[in-house]
């Protein structure tokens, strides 16, 4: 797996810093007050679910982060299957240091194993066809980092990260600009007269909004929003491969197969970071 771009050391530190805060405060005041400063301990990240693991590189930023002697034994990698009983890391060091971390580390490993293996059951869905699953911007503020980075481990492929590395205009930006041929010069007016080098991918909700966005040229991608697999083919007809074509809106584990066998390139499910189910795990002292 590539590393994407926004997975730098001062993003994911960041990240873990601002976390840390949120739950740390002034003090772990309960492990100060019941755990001796010198006292040492280890722990196992025990694994209670079946799924794709996944955070395990984030937890070793965030042991790190708390307290840079605590050593951190990864058993298990991201991307793994587990099931219930496998071990996922062994970490040892100062046990005020392993508790104060005990609490992030599994929040973000729990939600990030569940995207990923959702990511991967949906991907397994995909078989046969040339379709590849995209994730969206519907993510948890301030969890988008690794929101993301589970997508891409369960084996998806991560849509723009943010609106500021590619353009897409949506709905409400055609309507706003008169129409989709409207919306495409207006882009791409901006970023000539700009100097940024951006994609421009347009939302159409008919076949008609698909020839218009063919007849103004200029584009990178056309999303094609809550079609029906019927309208999908016809899309697929029509574009007849000058520009990749992205199926969005409402697909489910039950509707994916048949949309990806509409001949589309891309389908986008929003669901994989806002509706998933974490997967069970604890750090238990052995």
């Amino acid at each position: 797996m590539y590393t994407p771009s926004y997975l730098t050391p001062e993003a994911l530190s960041s990240f873990i810093r601002t976390a840390l805060a949120e739950d740390v405060g002034d003090g772990d005041h309960s492990a100060l007050s019941a755990i001796p400063a010198d006292a040492r301990n280890r722990a196992h990240l025990l694994i209670k679910d079946e799924g794709v693991l996944a955070g395990v590189e984030l937890a070793r930023h965030i042991f790190r982060e708390v307290d840079a002697d605590l050593a951190v034994e990864l058993r298990l990698q991201d991307g793994a299957r587990v099931k219930h009983g496998d071990v996922a890391l062994v970490v040892e060091g100062r046990a005020q240091s392993i508790l104060t971390a005990e609490r992030l580390v599994l929040n973000c490993m729990q939600r990030m194993s569940g995207i990923a293996t959702r990511t991967a059951h949906l991907t397994s869905l995909l078989a046969g066809t040339k379709a590849r699953l995209l994730d969206t911007r519907k993510t948890t503020p301030n969890f988008r980092l690794c929101e993301k980075w589970a997508v891409l481990i369960g084996g998806g492929i991560n849509h723009r990260y943010g609106l500021f590395d590619m353009i897409i205009l949506k709905d409400n930006h055609v309507d706003y600009a008169g129409g989709v041929r409207e919306a495409i010069e207006a882009s791409r007016a901006y970023l000539a007269r700009t100097g940024r080098q951006l994609p421009i991918e347009i939302e159409t909700r008919s076949l008609a909004e698909v020839q218009q966005a063919l007849e103004a040229g200029g584009i990178d991608r056309i999303m094609l929003d809550n079609m029906a697999p019927a309208q999908l083919r016809e899309a697929v007809a029509l574009v007849a491969g000058r520009y990749p074509l992205e199926a969005s809106g409402g697909i489910t584990e039950e509707t994916i197969a048949e949309v990806a066998a509409t001949g589309v390139d891309y389908i986008s499910v929003g669901a994989l970071t806002h509706s998933i189910r974490s997967l069970d795990m604890s750090l238990k002292a052995f």
